[in-house]
């Protein structure tokens, strides 16, 4: 049986310093990288305990933003009357995810890390998957594919990435804090994780021995108007076969801005921005909205058996547009 070495962190500083070890691993409230271990995919020789850090603070920034600590539940984040009343996309989003039992335990920076569900790469008895052990292939494309990736995909891998909440905040602009060896960096949440090219077992632009302080939410036009849509198998507890997070700026009548975020699609997150370009400073109409969901899914490349993930991403933008801005004009004329 392998050696495993556990350490509690007293501080962001001590975290890092012991993160230096070879095959150290950060944990958190560990609901994906213990899975992971059990199942022999992820074999950390050491374990930095990050959870009784003091990032856990929701905070009020002075110009209106916020900043949601890495170490915040997405119990804490989701019920949050700021984010409830400001950023309702991401509430939604999180309640919308996992269990309560999950929620509770899962934090903001593990969400963010997290690794695909596909079942070719949890699973060791499929021999290839290049995710897990780079250069032996992928079965997935040949395999069983109903849930993989329509978009951004590569020849090495069509997984997709499982995160409810990082579609929301892809849709919100957040900007990730990192703090590492080298000092603090941010990366726009659009950037930060990667599409798999010929490197599908490099998931983010995490370096090694970083860890995730906070994630900031900028104060926008759009963030109150908001919407997340999750398309499932079964009303609870399952991931998403396609999702749309959505937020608008409703101006008269007309979309003075918006976000439109895709998830169960790809990669990562895929914000659609020739999309909002269409819907942007104008009135919006059906035949608008339609032109709309079908920029979402321009380029897409469906395999054997998630075709269907096609039409069902090009109705959901629709209807979730159709959703916030019903919400958005109510709302505006009761303010009036």
């Amino acid at each position: 049986m392998q050696s495993i070495f556990y350490e509690r962190a007293r501080d962001v500083n001590h975290a890092i310093e012991l993160a230096r070890e070879p095959g150290a691993k950060f944990i958190g409230g560990g609901t994906n990288l213990l899975d992971l271990y059990k199942s022999g995919i992820e074999k950390p020789v050491r374990l930095v305990d990050v959870s009784r850090l003091a990032l856990s603070a929701i905070e009020e920034l002075p110009d209106g933003g916020l900043r949601i600590g890495a170490m915040a539940s997405n119990t804490a984040v989701g019920t949050d009357p700021l984010v409830r009343r400001r950023y309702r996309v991401l509430s939604e989003a999180l309640l919308n995810g996992a269990t309560t039992q999950l929620r509770n335990m899962a934090t903001v920076g593990g969400n963010l890390l997290q690794r695909t569900r596909c079942y070719y790469f949890t699973d060791p008895a499929f021999a290839r998957c290049n995710k897990r052990d780079p250069g032996s292939g992928c079965d997935a494309i040949d395999g069983h594919n109903r849930i993989h990736a329509i978009l951004g995909a590569s020849p090495q891998c069509i997984a997709t990435h499982p995160s409810d909440m990082a579609v929301a905040l892809a849709a919100l602009d957040a900007v990730v804090h990192l703090q590492g060896a080298d000092g603090e960096r941010q990366v726009p949440l659009v950037d930060f994780h990667r599409l798999p090219e010929d490197r599908p077992d490099v998931d983010t632009v995490v370096k090694p021995g970083e860890l995730i302080t906070a994630v900031e939410l900028p104060l926008t036009p759009f963030a109150r108007n908001s919407h997340y849509l999750k398309v499932r198998d079964r009303a609870s507890y399952a991931f998403a076969l396609v999702s749309v997070a959505v937020a608008v700026d409703l101006d008269g009548g007309k979309l003075r801005d918006l976000r439109i975020a895709l998830g169960g699609v790809a990669h990562k997150p895929w914000r659609v921005p020739d999309a909002e370009a269409i819907l942007r400073g104008q009135a919006p109409s059906a035949e608008l909205l339609a032109r709309a969901g079908e920029a979402a899914v321009a380029g897409a490349q469906a395999y054997a058996h998630n075709g269907f993930k096609v039409e069902l991403a090009r109705r959901a933008v629709v209807r979730a547009l159709q959703t916030v801005i019903r919400k958005a004009g109510a709302e505006k004329g009761t303010a009036a």
